[in-house]
């Protein structure tokens, strides 16, 4: 079992690598969702968060989003509702205009336990893209249709929500004396430690996006944390310049999922999950089939 186990991890990183390595065209190629999740679990506090993720040797952020010639600065703005949090990461365009990346959404779910999602602005990754912490678990809830999928040998798992309580950073936000962190920074006015450097190109910047895949991290496609969530829509700010500038590699770039159920002889039944990725001038990007045995 052991090594069905890690042939189905080996076929789970595979197929992610796959599928992020053509460009779609969209500014989304230019960060890791998945890397930003990663510094928010190392860092201790917001502050100390939007320093990471602006930390060329990190290796998150690859965004240029003014077409400047230089790494834009990302912004960490909170807000908290009760029990839900959401750090906002937003870039400032120019002296008018600032575009959301993604936003960081956390609730509290008890004494001892919170959960959090990142999730990829639309304008940015062509689709809302979330991305939540994983204990490397295969999902076996057809409507969670993660990058983790179902076994394909049909073995069973519990759908596990990750604790994220003992994380520095969220054990900081909910503490009696926390202040909710806004980013004091805007256009042209960047701390001392800011040193913008040089996007780099696709091929280069890729294979230091893709360190950050793995089974520590999954693609879902549910909202869990509502409250955080509705606590964001209405906040949410985009830039007319990027929507103009990124127009055409929005208009190349679909995903579809089509999904079928086969019976068995035995009257077992199995959902089948086919996702398409098209890229720049309709090409397949990438393409998965998943499938989930029926609950006996």
């Amino acid at each position: 079992m052991k090594n069905q186990l890690l042939l189905f991890a080996l076929c789970f990183l595979s197929f992610n690598l796959k599928s992020q390595t053509d460009s779609t065209g969209l500014p989304g190629d230019h960060f890791s969702l998945e890397g930003a999740l990663e510094l928010f679990k190392q860092a201790n506090s917001p502050e100390e968060f939007e320093k990471l993720i602006n930390t060329e040797s990190k290796q998150v952020n690859n965004l240029d989003l003014n077409n400047d010639g230089e790494i834009d600065y990302i912004k960490v703005i909170g807000k908290k509702e009760k029990d839900a949090h959401i750090f906002i990461l937003q870039i400032p365009i120019s002296e008018t205009e600032n575009q959301d990346i993604a936003v960081i959404e956390i609730e509290k779910k008890g004494k001892s336990e919170a959960n959090i999602q990142i999730v990829g602005d639309e304008d940015i990754f062509g689709e809302e893209r979330i991305v939540e912490p994983s204990d490397g678990s295969v999902i076996d809830d057809e409507e969670d249709d993660s990058d983790g999928g179902p076994s394909p040998y049909g073995y069973k798992y519990t759908r596990v929500i990750f604790n994220v309580w003992t994380w520095p950073c969220v054990m900081f936000v909910y503490a009696p004396t926390y202040v909710v962190w806004t980013s004091p920074w805007r256009w042209h006015h960047y701390p001392g430690f800011w040193r913008p450097w040089r996007p780099l190109a696709w091929h280069v910047w890729h294979p230091y996006r893709a360190r950050y895949f793995g089974p520590s991290v999954r693609v879902v496609h549910t909202h869990r944390l509502i409250a955080a969530h509705r606590m964001y829509s209405p906040v949410r700010v985009h830039s007319t310049m990027v929507r103009t500038r990124y127009a055409g590699a929005h208009k190349n770039y679909t995903v579809t999922r089509k999904k079928t159920t086969v019976t068995g002889p035995k009257g077992h039944s199995r959902t089948k999950t086919k996702t398409t990725v098209r890229g720049p001038k309709g090409h397949v990007r990438a393409q998965r089939t998943k499938v989930r045995r029926g609950r006996h």
